[in-house]
């Protein structure tokens, strides 16, 4: 009796060793449940979905798998983009419905078994703060050091994403589903509104690399500014923090340009108190000690402010124009004045490389240990609920960087 209870007890031994040899199998295939952060996660999440043009719907949708190269983020908050605006008043990417926010930022609470690192090699967990750039997901094996190769766009971007079976495409939700693909960095050593600043400012870091490649943008260089909204502003911002002193700022509101002088312009010009290009050339002039910029930039989106900056320049000077995201029209010029007698080089600057996203976390960073009060750009602070009227207070352009704050 004793040897049978024995060769049981064996039995019963070896199958359980099968079934653990069994799901450390299915692990290994994917199988593996994704790692969650303490507290539950719901169900369900709404998104804010742009149904049709100036109408935004929430919606709640389920919340999907996450699989084992997935990431799911927590929604902190989201600013309103330029381009958001755009797409809620003439959807001229013809993206509806879609879920739209991609200057958002978050907290990571469920990940896939495979997700250890973020895109520039540094450690990633649950309880982290994550932002996202691009999605190469025909393009997966992209790493750090090809990320000057390509900008924006040339790839996908979450929150200009058509709707899908996910539907938590964008950063205008309660929580957003980050897939294997795409990039993702830990910024969890910067604050919330830090991290809303990334993507616009990042758009700066880009325009100043383009700029520098003239060999025109230099420590002592004259710069004029042209368009205070929050583009301009933040440029004023970059090149103040590269020790840059000499920037005159040209806009039309006396706020803004109060504001430009907060965040390093030296001199500003108000183009409402001057009658005509030829007078405002002189007031810009006049603020540079009676000379011409070495070097613009035009930040406006206007075709008749991209014709007058010419007018700023100094003979063998320099533009860098970053103003238009989607065809905001023709400008004229005239090439043998603005162009060819003055020899002037210019560059055009789209979005953003992957490499200036991350030099970007090094300039805040820097912005804020100088004291520049970027915090101020967020002008406007509104929940989901209240979307609409955040994309109205943006479209009024009474405020600066508008946000949308998750409580």
């Amino acid at each position: 009796m004793h040897q049978i209870g024995v060769i049981d007890v064996d039995m019963n031994i070896e199958a359980i060793v099968k079934q653990v040899l069994s799901e450390m199998k299915g692990n290994e295939v994917g199988q593996a449940a994704p790692r969650t952060a303490a507290g539950s996660i719901p169900k369900s999440a709404r998104v804010a979905m742009l149904t049709d043009l100036e109408k935004v719907e929430l919606k709640e949708y389920p919340i999907p798998v996450v699989g084992d190269d997935d990431i799911l983020v927590k929604v902190e908050g989201c600013g309103i983009c330029g381009t958001d605006a755009h797409e809620y008043k003439r959807d001229p990417f013809g993206l509806i419905p879609v879920v739209l926010g991609h200057e958002g930022t978050g907290e990571i609470v469920q990940m896939g078994k495979n997700v250890k690192k973020d895109s520039a090699g540094k450690s990633l967990g649950l309880g982290d703060k994550v932002v996202t750039c691009m999605i190469f997901s025909d393009d997966p094996e992209i790493t750090m050091f090809d990320m000057n190769k390509q900008n924006v766009g040339g790839a996908d971007v979450y929150g200009l994403l058509p709707d899908d079976d996910v539907h938590m495409n964008g950063w205008f939700a309660d929580y957003i589903l980050i897939r294997g693909g795409s990039t993702v960095f830990n910024v969890s050593d910067l604050d919330l509104d830090s991290r809303i600043l990334i993507e616009p400012c990042a758009v700066l870091i880009h325009a100043v690399e383009r700029a520098k490649t003239t060999g025109i943008l230099k420590f002592n260089s004259r710069v004029v500014v042209q368009g205070c909204g929050p583009i301009g502003l933040i440029c004023i911002a970059i090149l103040k923090t590269m020790g840059v002193h000499n920037i005159v700022a040209v806009d039309g509101e006396q706020k803004r340009l109060d504001f430009a002088k907060e965040l390093g312009a030296s001199e500003t010009v108000n183009f409402k108190d001057h009658n005509g290009i030829e007078a405002l050339t002189e007031g810009v002039k006049t603020a540079f000690g009676g000379y011409l910029a070495d070097f613009a930039f035009q930040c406006t989106g206007s075709p008749a402010a991209h014709s007058n900056i010419y007018k700023f320049i100094r003979n063998g000077g320099g533009l860098c124009e970053l103003g238009f995201f989607i065809n905001g029209g023709d400008a004229t010029i005239n090439p043998h004045f603005d162009i060819c007698s003055k020899e002037i080089t210019t560059v055009g600057s789209w979005v953003y490389t992957l490499r200036d996203y991350a030099t970007t976390f090094d300039f805040l960073k820097s912005a804020k240990s100088i004291g520049l009060p970027l915090d101020k750009l967020i002008s406007h602070r509104y929940s989901l609920e209240e979307i609409t009227e955040a994309y109205k207070t943006n479209l009024a352009m009474t405020g600066l960087k508008i946000a949308v704050i998750n409580k």
